[in-house]
């Protein structure tokens, strides 16, 4: 496949992609939740070939667990769609309604932003959540998922092209790319493809960014932190903890790195390692952390994004330590503070430059199907156009709209007439 020749036939029908009313879209999205729901045996079977290829190359459990699409994953993207479904139109909102001058009126208007290529992880429920996204928002769409879920991808897109033509979309309003070398022939397709979102490894983001010039959004590290003040609730911040580790240790949005405060850290630790062994997570900390508890000791290199059962711990003297720290080595996605004094938890969430800032709960609260967003492309570090989980309002841009009656601007260059600003 020639991907740039697909790609262009793509950029010439996005304008009537666009412009499909909700209603059209909105069949799209219930034809595709009904037919992946007839279509299961065969995606589930699929699937297990995707799964047995996987075991044989001896692909980590993280990345098993990821691959697997079972009723549970069916359910939530289904459940997703339903949430789609019952959302406002992103499309067509006036943001902006102003009156420049008598009969010379401009409106501010979201609009797609046209065609977006994604390239993800081996996650096959992430090829579902971002078609169906991009067809609530009126995009066409490009999608490369991981070698790993080639059977799995290859039939879910197959559900969801047919229902789209079935719905009345245009021929190439999505494509799907396979090959390897199709990213590198994607990354060239500047002035076509409007904005690319990577999903995957820091390295592999960092490559996409450094090989386009194409727009990109999204996020390299998932370098996430649960600050333990001084004034928490210790059992409340073990709960949190080990759900922030264990509950889907491969995500993005699972704790990496634990501070503790010092006036904590006698009775808390050693409960925390007791807890955390319990849970087979290994502790690797600073010296002053290792003395106390055990575990391997590493140094100010050391706090890094593990997505496995291991998690960094440190100790800091106040609350802005634990600020200073997440801000020089965290990754801006989401950090906690574990705390009773609604005061420190508000200068947590004030000073914290992520795109997450949460007290007493799970970092794994950081996601667009949990925002209620119906689900997310991805999650974005970034504070241009888009942050945090993207979901529908990610996915659009703005037109400005001027509506006149024969004004020119030589009559207000000369005095001749004047703009009375006034909003409508």
């Amino acid at each position: 496949m020639n991907i740039r020749e697909e790609v262009s036939k793509m950029k010439k029908i996005s304008p009537m992609t666009a412009a499909l009313p909700l209603e059209t879209r909105n069949h799209a999205l219930t034809l595709i939740r009904d037919g992946l729901n007839a279509g299961k045996e065969e995606i589930f079977q699929e699937n297990k070939k995707d799964l047995l290829a996987a075991e044989s190359e001896g692909l980590p459990a993280a990345v098993m667990k990821r691959l697997k699409f079972d009723e549970g994953k069916l359910r939530d993207v289904t459940k997703g769609i339903d949430q789609l479904l019952a959302l406002p139109d992103p499309l067509g909102r006036i943001t902006l309604n102003r009156e420049l001058d008598e009969g010379l009126i401009l409106r501010r208007v979201t609009c797609p932003i046209g065609v977006i290529g994604v390239v993800f992880e081996a996650r096959p429920d992430a090829l579902v959540q971002i078609s169906t996204l991009c067809i609530k928002s009126g995009n066409c769409a490009i999608l490369k998922g991981g070698r790993e879920t080639t059977f799995t991808n290859r039939v879910l897109f197959r559900i969801i092209y047919d229902c789209l033509l079935d719905a009345g979309y245009p021929e190439n309003c999505m494509l799907q790319a396979e090959q390897h070398n199709e990213i590198d022939e994607l990354l060239r397709c500047d002035g076509l493809v409007d904005l690319l979102i990577p999903r995957g490894s820091n390295s592999f983001v960092r490559y996409i960014m450094n090989n386009t010039r194409i727009p990109v959004m999204g996020h390299a590290d998932g370098i996430c932190h649960i600050y333990v003040d001084a004034d928490a609730d210790q059992e409340k911040a073990l709960r949190i903890i080990v759900d922030a580790k264990t509950q889907y240790t491969a995500a993005c949005n699972s704790v990496e790195t634990l501070l503790v405060h010092r006036s904590a850290a006698e009775t808390f630790l050693p409960r925390l390692a007791e807890t955390l062994k319990k849970e087979g997570v290994k502790l690797r900390g600073t010296k002053e952390v290792t003395d106390l508890i055990g575990g391997e000791t590493i140094g100010e290199d050391g706090f890094i994004e593990y997505l496995d059962l291991i998690v960094s711990v440190k100790l800091v003297s106040s609350l802005d330590e634990a600020i200073e720290h997440i801000n020089r080595y965290g990754s801006h996605h989401t950090d906690c503070i574990i705390t009773e004094s609604p005061d420190a938890a508000e200068k947590f969430m004030e000073l914290v430059d992520s795109a997450g800032v949460y007290q007493n709960c799970s970092t794994r609260f950081a996601d667009g199907f949990r925002y209620g967003f119906g689900a997310e492309v991805g999650i974005s570090t970034g504070k241009i156009h888009a942050r945090g989980p993207v979901g529908l309002d990610g996915l659009v841009t703005v037109k400005y709209r001027l509506y006149g009656n024969g004004q020119i601007v030589g009559d207000y260059a000369s005095g001749k007439s004047e703009f009375h600003f006034r909003d409508l």
